[in-house]
């Protein structure tokens, strides 16, 4: 359905700026998470370090698009 976010409420239409951005940081995301693809395969590798840091920076990208996009209505 196209335009679907705006029959959602708190969402709101994003500029081609703002869309650019967002894409860029998923992006950039995609490619921290293959490299903790890579890393976790080392010897000797704390894996759950490793898992912790994938966490840690997907709720810092999350977070980090959500001041973006800036969804309202959420306490």
């Amino acid at each position: 359905m196209e335009n679907q976010h705006q029959l959602i409420a708190g969402y709101r239409d994003l500029t081609q700026q703002e869309i650019d951005l967002i894409n860029e940081i998923k992006k950039n995301g995609n490619d921290l998470g293959l490299a903790i693809d890579v890393i976790e395969k080392w010897p000797g590798v704390d894996r759950r370090m490793a898992a912790i840091a994938r966490t840690q920076i997907q709720l810092g990208l999350m977070a980090l698009i959500r001041a973006i996009a800036r969804p309202q209505g959420f306490c």
